[in-house]
């Protein structure tokens, strides 16, 4: 016999506070809190509310929206909240049909020709699925949309306009805190209407009914950093005595000038749940010698999947090196990497020297200006400012990796600053690759 469909106590919880009369909801807290199935059930039930209705939901990568929402969590919430509904997907484009003519349509903000002709349309619902990697740009050009006049089922007059945000909470200075938490816009002054963004939180343990007792217990047992992101569901406050300042970090577009441009890459000893990431960050110096950070895609890999990622990133930017720390790994790093691409030009880097003192004239590049972000990395912004002078992983509980292979890079472009003098022959480029050919 099918079970019947009951949302959580805190989904009940949170379900009344998005029927709310304010416009702009955020839901944030830990990992697998039910917070992505309560917005989907909120958009289908609106679509159904509204005939004719459209709805947009967004995340940074348009393959990962379509996998996580469009091939998982929305075909649930359809089969679970309204099996009786019928809708079609329509895969090319990219959106639901429901029999009611609704849609419900999904984009990855890193493909500008989809976003483009998806913002061509207006909405009645916006929704941010995990906007910790959502840059503020994109979130403020998508809530110019947020436009159809559309009416409710049974004379119940114009669907009210709502933009949904979730994400598991970064720190106090991503723009999502600065805007619904503080209440101030994140590039400065204070909005017209605090009262139309709310907030609310939900955690694993509010979604306990749902998971598996192993899974409470591993993110139990993270170091305390993550734990307090994935578990508690708390955004985190930058560090006093940390070597970089959230002031030093500039925004820039990426230069079509680049003089070199590599991908780094801090590779990590296993890939369970709780083990440290694999930092890989992109990153060039143009032909005036100003630094810049191109892409991070540090996450939890096992070495094959590290290092397909590292050489598409070498691919997607043109890259003429990729520079890889061998602590951990040794000769394994590059056999990895040269039975994908043979041929990669590559240089392998130990670390001598504590991670302080390596990061120290890095940090000290970006107090000069001499570095900018092309783009925002809030996952590595957020380990930048809370590196500290007296960095110990002992007691912190985790490896800076994304901070690692930051460092790493720009050692690497920046010879002259470090100890570190780069034999001429690593430079070496196959013919036919890189920026200067």
């Amino acid at each position: 016999m099918t079970q019947p469909f009951k949302l959580t106590a805190k989904q009940c919880n949170l379900r009344d506070l998005l029927a709310g009369p304010h416009k702009h909801t955020l839901i944030y807290g830990g990992s697998r809190s039910g917070k992505t199935f309560l917005l989907c059930y909120a958009i289908a039930t609106r679509a159904l509310m509204a005939p004719g209705s459209r709805h947009a939901i967004f995340r940074r990568h348009g393959v990962a929206v379509k996998q996580s929402i469009g091939k998982d969590t929305m075909l649930k919430v359809l089969a679970l909240a309204y099996p009786g509904v019928a809708y079609k997907w329509h895969e090319q484009d990219g959106y639901f049909a429901l029999e009611n003519k609704s849609e419900i349509w999904l984009a990855g903000l890193d493909d500008k020709e989809r976003v483009d002709k998806v913002l061509g349309k207006e909405f009645a619902t916006l929704y941010f699925n995990e906007a910790s990697e959502i840059p503020l740009s994109s979130y403020m050009v998508a809530q110019t949309r947020l436009a159809q006049n559309i009416a409710r089922i049974e004379g119940r007059g114009p669907l009210p306009l709502r933009s949904y945000v979730d994400l598991n909470p970064t720190t106090q200075a991503h723009w999502t805190y600065r805007l619904f938490v503080d209440k101030v816009h994140p590039e400065g002054g204070l909005i017209p209407n605090p009262d139309d963004y709310r907030t609310g939180v939900a955690n694993p343990m509010d979604n306990a009914e749902n998971l598996l007792p192993d899974y409470l217990e591993s993110l139990k047992a993270m170091p305390e950093r993550h734990r307090k992101r994935f578990f508690h569901g708390q955004f985190s406050s930058d560090t006093d005595d940390a070597l970089w300042r959230r002031d030093y970090i500039k925004r820039a577009e990426m230069p079509t000038d680049m003089r070199r441009i590599v991908i780094a890459i801090d590779p990590a000893a296993t890939a369970e749940i709780g083990s440290d990431e694999t930092g890989i960050v992109a990153a060039g110096v143009d032909i005036d010698g100003q630094g810049y950070v191109l892409d991070d895609e540090s996450a939890r890999f096992r070495p094959e999947e590290w290092a397909r990622r590292a050489i598409s990133l070498f691919d997607q930017y043109g890259a003429d090196r990729i520079v890889a720390e061998v602590n951990n790994g040794g000769d394994m790093v590059e056999a990895v990497l040269r039975a994908i691409r043979p041929d990669i030009p590559y240089t392998a880097v130990r670390a001598t020297r504590g991670k302080v003192t390596r990061a120290e004239p890095i940090a000290a590049l970006y107090e000069r200006g001499k570095i900018s972000h092309c783009g925002e990395f809030d996952e590595l912004e957020a380990q930048m400012c809370s590196f500290t002078t007296g960095f110990d992983r002992k007691s912190q509980g985790y490896s800076p990796d994304r901070v690692d292979a930051l460092v790493w890079a720009f050692t690497d472009l920046f010879p002259e600053i470090t100890d570190r003098v780069p034999d001429a022959s690593q430079f070496a480029i196959p013919r036919g690759q890189g920026w200067m050919s």
